[in-house]
């Protein structure tokens, strides 16, 4: 807990350094997560933000994310779910977390 607040909903308000690198690379990483499960393939006509929800919605199905509440489910509040998700991937000494 920190000032009663569970850590990890406290890291994940965290705004992040480079956050929009972060976001490009992890939306090709879930695109590619997901096209490795075998669930889906991706169009070329399908729009960002449709990639963006169907990525959340299956990491969070797979719990390798929490979910966020119904209401709070928006393209920016994905976009940096997504983005934490990704960081926590990287290696601490990587470019995009400095």
């Amino acid at each position: 807990m920190v000032l009663g607040i569970d850590k990890e909903l406290f890291d994940s308000m965290k705004k992040l350094k480079n956050e929009a690198a972060l976001f490009k690379e992890a939306l090709l990483a879930g695109i590619k997560y997901a096209e490795g499960r075998g669930v889906v393939e991706f169009e070329a006509t399908d729009s960002m933000s449709e990639k963006l929800l169907y990525i959340y919605r299956l990491l969070v199905y797979d719990k390798v994310i929490q979910a966020l509440p119904e209401d709070q489910v928006a393209e920016k509040a994905l976009r940096h779910k997504l983005a934490m998700w990704y960081s926590k991937q990287l290696p601490k000494d990587h470019p995009l977390l400095s």
